[in-house]
């Protein structure tokens, strides 16, 4: 979570101060917001919190995905395999396997 008390910096601050920002991005894992004339304007972040948030992101679009699927087969929105599998070969144009 982001701490306005130590994570806000202007750009000029930043430049001055970059070892000790990064040195407290890697102890907080928390981002340090830059701001430019005042305003918020860029976000920096250390590679390893970055890839954490990266991982969790996947993780929730699996979840959707996951979710989106089971409400499809809640709605009936379903194909039976054989129907599925008759689509695909003929879709690809490939040959009918032999049971």
């Amino acid at each position: 979570m982001l701490d306005i008390s130590k994570d806000i910096h202007s750009l000029s601050d930043f430049k001055r101060n970059t070892s000790e920002l990064l040195d407290q991005m890697r102890g907080t894992g928390h981002p340090v917001v830059l701001t430019i004339n005042g305003k918020a304007a860029i976000v920096v972040q250390d590679a390893a919190s970055y890839q954490k948030l990266l991982g969790r992101v996947d993780a929730l679009e699996a979840l959707e995905g996951i979710q989106r699927g089971l409400a499809d087969v809640a709605a009936g929105r379903v194909t039976p395999l054989k129907e599925f599998e008759k689509q695909f070969r003929k879709k690809r144009g490939l040959s009918s396997r032999s049971r």
